[in-house]
């Protein structure tokens, strides 16, 4: 040892280190038991407890007496969802898959404005936008005045279900109200939901059009212009 080491000052046990002055305490080395040391008893005691829970849980199950995870309070026995078995009911505000509303005749509602699409922040809507006289489908009278989605798809896998697009919708085309969430796949194309996919999911009640009520071109109290208005 050089003589620089031996001339460093030391400090004894209990004495204050540190400008704040912090004494030190000493604490005792718990006592190890041959039982402790051995892990045999405790890992006993361990499987023991949880094969009690194990087979009281299975009388429960076959029995018919196990308690409701979600609608009765927490108690002794199962408390775990056994999904999908046992499912947690979502509420009215759940944002869940996404569907298209349908009008009366059961053409889509959508008018392909491409708000949804704009105001998408994943940007996991694609929309492809045609006129009413191009596929000869609709009512004459919304020829010259809307157009349809020719192709309307949604990525499942992108969306992040912040419900933008149903607040920038003008015409409630678009709703998060079916209560589900996306099925598992094994394939990422089946994520992609089409529009026959999207106009056929029907809403938490199962309806396919929406509450709103919607007044179409040429009827009374359309907002809109019209040809026979010569404006």
């Amino acid at each position: 040892m050089s003589e620089a080491e031996t001339s460093l000052p030391t400090k004894k046990l209990g004495e204050a280190l540190g400008p704040n002055q912090v004494r030190g305490v000493v604490v005792a080395r718990p006592a190890r038991t041959a039982s402790v040391q051995g892990y045999v008893p405790e890992l006993v005691k361990g499987i023991g407890q949880t094969m009690g829970y194990f087979f009281r849980n299975t009388k429960d199950m076959v029995l018919g007496t196990r308690n409701d995870p979600v609608l009765e309070s927490i108690s002794e026995g199962i408390n775990t969802i056994s999904y999908p078995e046992q499912k947690k009911p979502y509420s009215e505000r759940y944002r869940g898959v996404h569907r298209l509303t349908q009008r009366e005749d059961g053409s889509p509602r959508c008018v392909a404005c491409l708000c949804c699409s704009t105001v998408c922040p994943a940007q996991c809507i694609h929309i492809e936008a045609g006129d009413y006289t191009d596929a000869q489908q609709g009512d004459a009278k919304r020829t010259g005045y809307e157009k349809y989605p020719k192709r309307f798809v949604i990525d499942e896998l992108r969306c992040i279900f912040c419900g933008f697009c149903v607040e920038a919708c003008p015409c409630d085309a678009i709703r998060m109200d079916t209560g589900i969430h996306p099925s598992p796949y094994d394939s990422r194309d089946q994520f992609l939901y089409e529009k026959d996919l999207l106009l056929s999911i029907p809403g938490r009640y199962g309806e396919l059009q929406t509450e709103n009520p919607r007044v179409e071109p040429g009827e009374a109290g359309f907002p809109g212009i019209a040809r026979e208005q010569a404006h």
